[in-house]
C-alpha cells in the first residue's frame, strides 16, 4: 500500500497498489493517482514501473516512515 497526497490543502488519498499484476489496479487508483500532485511511496522503484505502465506522470517521492 502506498499513501498519495492529493492538490487540495490537508487532503490525503491512501491507494492500494498491485503486489504483483500491474493490471490489477483499479480505476479509482488510477484517477486518483492522475490528479494529485505528489505521490509518496514507500517503495518508488515499484510505484515508478505502475506509473508509467498507466501513462502516470507525477512527482514521486520516498516514504518510509
Amino acid at each position: 500500500m502506498a499513501a498519495y497526497a492529493a492538490p487540495g490543502a490537508g487532503t490525503l488519498h491512501v491507494v492500494a497498489t498491485p503486489i504483483g499484476n500491474l493490471e490489477d489496479v483499479t480505476l479509482r487508483a488510477l484517477r486518483v493517482l492522475r490528479e494529485v500532485r505528489l505521490i509518496a511511496a514507500e517503495d518508488t522503484r515499484r510505484t515508478r514501473v505502475l506509473l508509467r505502465a498507466h501513462g502516470i506522470e507525477r512527482p514521486l517521492e520516498r516514504l518510509d516512515d
